[in-house]
């Protein structure tokens, strides 16, 4: 199993970043693909996550800001990030497990990508 991200860096804030990832190798007919994040000083997060119904499940402190998105042709899976602000800094991971997604989005799965940084000043 291999999640590979792309994406992440720096922005100010009120800006945008988009985060993909992309898998293969899971073993799995059906699937909840996630992000998490661990920000500095805080606990890890569950971001958000979908179902490949496309059924997702968001954090309560996106508000609205963030949108998950995937490609089930690809084996893709997207974090559109806007109206960041520096709380949002920290390493965002793509995460895959068995199909049915938590709620609230989990911070456990049973495969996960290496983390990919987000900078928000």
């Amino acid at each position: 199993v291999q999640l590979v991200e792309s994406g992440g860096g720096s922005m100010q804030a009120g800006g945008s970043l988009r985060l993909s990832c992309a898998a293969s190798g899971l073993p799995y007919s059906s699937n909840c693909m996630a992000w998490f994040r661990q920000t500095p000083g805080k606990e890890r997060e569950g971001v958000a996550a979908i179902g490949d119904d496309g059924s997702t499940k968001y954090g309560d402190f996106v508000k609205g800001r963030f949108t998950i998105s995937r490609d089930n042709t690809k084996n893709t899976v997207h974090l559109q990030l806007d109206s960041l602000n520096p709380e949002d800094s920290g390493v965002y991971y793509c995460a895959a497990g068995r199909a049915g997604c938590p709620t609230p989005p989990a911070t456990t799965y049973d495969y996960y990508a290496q983390g990919t940084q987000v900078t928000v000043s």
